[in-house]
């Protein structure tokens, strides 16, 4: 396996340790207290442990190569992967609100603010630290999955520091209701999070286009080999994970000779691999004067097009 797709599973294992260090922290924090706000951050962090064991699982996938069942490989899976961890969120906030609706039935009051408060400080600033890297991680390498795992793990940052300073309120005034209302905050907070997370893994799962400004990168590659009649339409682009994947149809003078062609289309392939790594370039050579070469305009885009 490559170095770097070791390094991306090194990223997952480490989610996966802060996850069991901060359920551990929390639900001491929640048992000592006996506070529903510090349980139900005890609760979001068990999702998050789900979460990273899926991530894990997804970056296995998704490295490896294509075979003769999957011809474009299994980046796909990270996908998948976001739109479990968005599913989890749900299962997790619908049970944070029922236990918050039954504390505000049947209030209780919450004991020893203090090192409740300390501990579940400990666990926010172990998720601040592993969730701000795998964000930057997961940029840097373009892997949705380790981006979604630290963006939840943010999450879970303010959601605690919310849950802090809601139990040291209740502390200094005495007025227990704050506690199970703020963990409805948290169930309603977590629900947005998890709509976001299955939002984004949908419109991967069907094929949406690159990001505007890769494609403002191949319009620029593709730009610079507009001259001596050539043109080109039908461009189209899609990702898969890591892995980005652009179409288009390449129309040169039909006086070419095959090699020539072939030569420039190999060339452009080489480019746009060059201005953006791990993109796989698909062209269809036709010869500039016959209209049925434009007859497939209306694919890719506007800007592409020729009449």
């Amino acid at each position: 396996m490559a170095e770097r797709e070791v390094r991306l599973e090194r990223y997952a294992w480490l989610s996966i340790g802060a996850a069991l260090a901060t359920i551990a922290l929390k639900a001491v924090a929640a048992w000592v207290t006996g506070s529903v706000g510090l349980l139900s951050d005890a609760l979001e962090s068990g999702v998050n442990l789900v979460a990273a064991i899926v991530a894990l699982i997804a970056l296995k996938a998704a490295v490896r190569p294509p075979t003769t069942h999957h011809h474009f490989g299994l980046g796909k899976a990270e996908y998948m992967s976001a739109a479990v961890e968005g599913g989890m969120i749900f299962v997790a906030a619908v049970a944070i609100v029922w236990t918050a609706v039954d504390r505000l039935i049947t209030p209780v009051p919450i004991e020893r603010f203090g090192i409740g408060l300390v501990i579940s400080s400990v666990a926010a600033v172990i998720n601040l630290a592993v969730g701000l890297l795998l964000v930057r991680r997961g940029r840097e390498h373009r892997s949705i999955t380790l981006e979604a795992d630290g963006k939840h793990l943010l999450t879970d940052v303010w959601t605690s520091v919310g849950v802090i300073a809601g139990v040291g309120v209740v502390a200094l005034t005495g007025w227990t209701v704050l506690d199970p209302l703020l963990a409805l905050a948290v169930g309603l907070n977590i629900l947005v999070t998890g709509f976001q997370l299955l939002r984004r893994s949908g419109a991967g799962l069907l094929d949406v286009a690159l990001p505007q400004r890769d494609q403002d990168v191949i319009a620029s590659v593709v730009a610079s080999y507009e001259a001596n009649g050539v043109e080109f339409h039908a461009l189209r682009t899609r990702e898969a994970g890591q892995q980005r994947f652009v179409y288009v149809h390449v129309l040169v003078p039909g006086e070419w000779t095959v090699q020539r062609g072939h030569d420039l289309c190999e060339d452009l392939e080489r480019d746009i691999a060059l201005a953006l790594p791990n993109t796989t370039t698909f062209t269809h050579l036709e010869p500039v004067e016959d209209p049925v070469s434009y007859a497939d305009q209306h694919l890719g885009d506007e800007r592409f097009r020729r009449g």
